[in-house]
């Protein structure tokens, strides 16, 4: 084996490593069982909530004898991309909460420092904890999401595999920008509520820009939620602008987790 590739098995194993020490760290802080939890509540609660509303409003609504309630029951794919609206409020917050202290709670504690000293790359230790979060998100919106197919396939009729499976991945890339702005800022802010709401306040800028300006910006990473709704639906009008709206997310991506890096590297060797 060569030294080139020597180093590179080194590395690799190092890089797993550390990914594995995230991981275990979300399982003892019950991250792995909580945030799934969250999501899947969120899930359930679409369908049967739509489905049992207008008995509900019966039930609990004082109304007068004889008062008829009449609410027309949407569609399954409606219900599918409702229960991605509610993602978009509550699991953005979520996802923002967790990722929060990622790098500033270690900064802080001087555990950053300690383990830069040693030969583990800066770009190590943003991308291990990128991973790991990311993992976080994607089983959480898998097993949320999939909670609410299966009640809306069972409450409101079959929802086609290919459009829940498109819809997914689109939305988990949006999730994946987010879980990515907030270990930048974590990374930037010795602050972890000044990381989340950062976080926080760029995705709504960007969701913004997208829906007040749709002429200009369907190319945007702010416009992918809004094509994951689409997507679930089977109304997306121009497939290309999925395409570079996914494109300009990844780019986004790339360019914050080497900010982050750059910027961790940089206040590493002054703090030294």
């Amino acid at each position: 084996m060569s030294t080139v590739q020597l180093n590179r098995t080194k590395g690799l194993a190092r890089w797993t490593a550390m990914l594995q020490k995230e991981l275990l760290e979300q399982v003892r802080s019950f991250k792995l069982v909580w945030v799934p939890l969250v999501f899947m509540v969120l899930g359930i609660m679409q369908p049967l909530s739509t489905y049992y509303m207008p008995l509900i409003l019966e039930k609990t609504g004082n109304l007068p004898t004889g008062t008829v309630i009449d609410i027309p029951m949407p569609s399954a794919v409606e219900v599918l991309a409702s229960t991605l609206q509610q993602y978009g409020t509550i699991g953005v917050l979520v996802i923002a909460l967790v990722g929060m202290g990622a790098v500033s709670a270690e900064r802080n504690s001087g555990i950053a420092s300690l383990i830069l000293v040693k030969p583990i790359p800066a770009w190590f230790f943003i991308s291990s904890k990128w991973a790991a979060n990311t993992i976080l998100a994607w089983v959480a919106l898998l097993l949320g999401y999939g909670a609410a197919y299966y009640y809306t396939i069972v409450l409101f009729g079959e929802v086609k595999l290919v459009l829940f499976l498109n819809s997914y991945l689109v939305y988990g890339t949006w999730l994946t920008l987010i879980v990515t702005l907030t270990i930048l800022f974590s990374t930037l802010l010795r602050s972890g509520a000044g990381a989340a709401f950062s976080a926080i306040g760029v995705i709504l800028v960007l969701s913004l820009s997208a829906s007040l300006l749709p002429k200009y910006m369907k190319w945007s990473p702010g416009a992918l939620s809004g094509y994951a709704y689409q997507t679930v639906m089977d109304s997306i009008a121009a497939p290309m602008m999925v395409f570079w709206s996914l494109a300009s997310t990844v780019a986004v991506i790339a360019a914050a987790l080497f900010a982050a890096s750059y910027y961790l590297k940089s206040s590493t060797a002054v703090d030294h």
